[in-house]
């Protein structure tokens, strides 16, 4: 055999090569452990950084807002648990999201909404990672979206509002926004009361959106408030129920009415007409959403008298069995004319209210320095914001100029050339059910009866009750407001509503009053604005409203009717005031 094929026969190993592939496999691991250990001691923290920026997440735990209910526990607000649906394009294009159109067909179906609009916010940015497909869905809902299992669409946990009550309370408790934010009323006023603050952790997910670690706490969460209000919502539902039916008898514009308690200042009932059902959000209007009863003024028309009353007896300028000569029924006043619907001769105190007598209460007004008068009407609150604390309340207007035409000290005196709100004209009548004491109004439920001020002295309070009791009774102007075995102190007034240049052809009718009068409770301002046709004054309109309300509330405060000794001993006293 030759030699060259024995070496065919056994291969002679290359020795370089071998070196080659020696060092080869040296150096690619020198490499790997001077790289890992460059990673791993030099600079471990970008890797670090680059991890964390894909796996770290701050989730925040959901906090629903609190409870608002009346005085005795109803519900008037709770949040209920909703979802929110929403997408990201970024994993909907990468898990090719977009392949089974009947799923999205469904999709769009259960939320209401065009397929092509939901398509448009996912594809109009495919590098977005969060777009909202729709806010607030029932989990029933939800849960059907779940099943669809659709890429890159999931759900989110939020909150909605609930008004059990509806549109009997929803100007005064208000609404929020699809952020749960308060935006009007209770919920605006109280908002950072009754949201609280939601607790934030930090935590590592995996690449499928799962919590695989829970690292700290980033802040702790604050639990949020209940609120309890003032307003007891059966009287509240009455005076709704009331009012609303007054307004649409009359065809009034709009209508107001507040209950106050006598003796701690809190606000029982404030209901509104046209009003609004604050949980169906489609079709919101805002004059619908407006309390009228706290942000509408007017001018208070003969419902004023009592106060001139009032204002001349503290003056010390008349006493309370003085009779006042109203003869011929009319009198001139700087080139002008005020008149009575007849003459009344002369008259008592009580019978100038009874028979709501401009002349006579223009004379007591003139009998008096102005500033009296106004003097008097701003501590009953007038002018004055009156201490519940809700956005938007008006203070009205009482000029505090230095010079007044005896003309104008007359208009004054019947209810012309200031304005006031149902709120303020409810809480004057309540503080003379007090007995001349001004308790801040409260929409809250008291602990205990809050410190008030004396205003008019408490026999003066006493007399001017007495004197309107005669009001309700017959030969009064409001017998529709007269409620069996419940005596009501209380005034009409029928004023007509300026306009550019003058007075126009609408009014406002009104009716406030106190009951019972030998044991004073609530006081109750009922305002019908713009009502049509022949009936349109307050004792026509607004009294039927109060005498329905009052009797009702009365009732359910058991609160007992007056006795026959009791009723004996007052029907004198009114009689002699007379």
């Amino acid at each position: 055999m030759t030699k060259q094929a024995k070496r065919k026969q056994k291969p002679q190993l290359i020795q370089w090569r071998l070196y080659v592939v020696v060092a080869f496999v040296c150096a690619l691991f020198t490499g790997l452990v001077c790289r890992a250990a460059y990673i791993q001691i030099v600079e471990p923290e970008k890797l670090r950084h680059e991890s964390d920026m894909r796996t770290l997440r701050t989730t925040s735990r959901e906090v629903q807002r609190g409870l608002i209910t009346d005085r005795n526990g109803e519900m008037l607000a709770v949040s209920v648990p909703v979802k929110a649906v929403y997408a990201d394009p970024m994993v909907v294009y990468r898990d090719d999201g977009f392949k089974d159109m009947r799923r999205w067909q469904a999709l769009a179906d259960v939320l209401h909404e065009p397929k092509d609009k939901i398509l448009n916010r996912v594809q109009s940015n495919p590098e977005r990672r969060f777009t909202y497909l729709k806010r607030q869905v029932t989990p029933a809902v939800a849960d059907y979206i779940k099943q669809l299992r659709l890429p890159g669409i999931y759900l989110k946990d939020e909150s909605r509002r609930y008004y059990p009550t509806s549109e009997i309370s929803a100007q005064l408790v208000g609404i929020t926004n699809i952020d749960d934010m308060g935006i009007e009323g209770i919920e605006n006023t109280y908002n950072s009361w009754l949201t609280g603050t939601a607790s934030k952790q930090k935590v590592r997910k995996s690449r499928d959106g799962h919590v695989v670690e829970r690292l700290d706490i980033v802040q702790e969460g604050e639990s949020p408030n209940d609120l309890v209000l003032s307003i007891d919502q059966r009287i509240q539902q009455l005076a709704y129920r009331e009012l609303l039916k007054t307004t649409q008898i009359n065809q009034a514009t709009s209508a107001s009415i507040v209950v106050i308690d006598v003796h701690t200042g809190e606000v029982l009932a404030m209901a509104n007409t046209p009003s609004y059902n604050p949980n169906s959000r489609e079709n919101l209007q805002s004059y619908r959403m407006r309390n009228r009863a706290i942000t509408d003024t007017f001018e208070p028309g003969s419902t004023i008298k009592p106060f001139v009353v009032a204002a001349a007896l503290e003056a010390g300028t008349v006493e309370a069995d003085e009779y006042i000569p109203t003869s011929p029924g009319w009198m001139r006043i700087g080139g002008r004319q005020v008149r009575d619907s007849r003459n009344y001769g002369d008259m008592s105190l009580g019978k100038i209210l009874v028979k709501s007598s401009n002349v006579g209460i223009s004379k007591l007004a003139l009998s008096m320095p102005v500033q009296q008068l106004l003097g008097t009407y701003a501590s009953m609150g007038l002018g004055n914001y009156s201490g519940i604390e809700l956005t938007g309340e008006s203070a009205g207007i009482v000029s505090g100029r230095n010079r007044w035409s005896e003309f104008e000290r007359a208009t004054l005196s019947f209810g012309y050339g200031l304005t006031a709100t149902t709120l303020q004209l409810a809480r004057m009548y309540a503080t003379l059910g007090s007995e001349g004491v001004l308790y801040p109004v409260s929409i809250l439920k008291l602990k205990q009866q809050p410190q008030g001020e004396q205003v008019i002295s408490p026999e003066v309070a006493r007399n001017v009750m007495k004197m309107l009791v005669g009001v309700t009774e017959k030969g009064g102007t409001a017998r529709k407001a007269h409620i069996p075995g419940y005596p009501v102190a209380g005034k009409t007034g029928t004023s007509r509503k300026a306009v550019a240049g003058g007075y126009g052809e609408d009014y406002v009718a009104l009716f406030a009053g106190v009951a019972p009068v030998h044991n004073p409770q609530l006081a109750i301002a009922v305002v019908v604005n713009e009502p049509k046709g022949d009936r349109y004054y307050g004792g026509d309109v607004a009294a039927p409203v109060f005498a329905k309300v009052m009797s009702g509330a009365l009732q359910m405060l058991n609160v007992e009717p007056i006795s026959t000794t009791e009723k004996v001993r007052l029907a004198a006293t009114t009689r002699s005031s007379e």
